[in-house]
């Protein structure tokens, strides 16, 4: 898991860093660039954002999964234990 999300993250910090030199070395007027990075910025933090959204989410889901199986396992053992101190 740990190598797919380096995967994600450098092909995603590749594209940004690419992005900004494509707009930084446009043949472009300053007042253009400049509106360009302002445009490129607010993009990347909306994807920032969303990006941490769905890892706030998913570490959720992870969360409660876990959290359900441990409940479960925790009641199976309970139930065996109290199964075998009847005996």
């Amino acid at each position: 898991m740990s190598d797919n999300k380096d995967t994600l993250l450098a092909f995603i910090l590749g594209g940004l860093v690419g992005a900004a030199l494509g707009v930084l070395y446009a043949p472009k007027s300053g007042k253009e660039t400049r509106r360009d990075i302002k445009k490129f910025s607010e993009d990347v933090a909306d994807k920032v954002k969303d990006l941490g959204e769905d890892l706030t989410e998913k570490g959720r889901k992870v969360y409660e999964d876990g959290k359900d199986k441990i409940s479960e396992v925790f009641e199976a053992g309970k139930k065996a234990f109290e199964g075998h101190i009847r005996k």
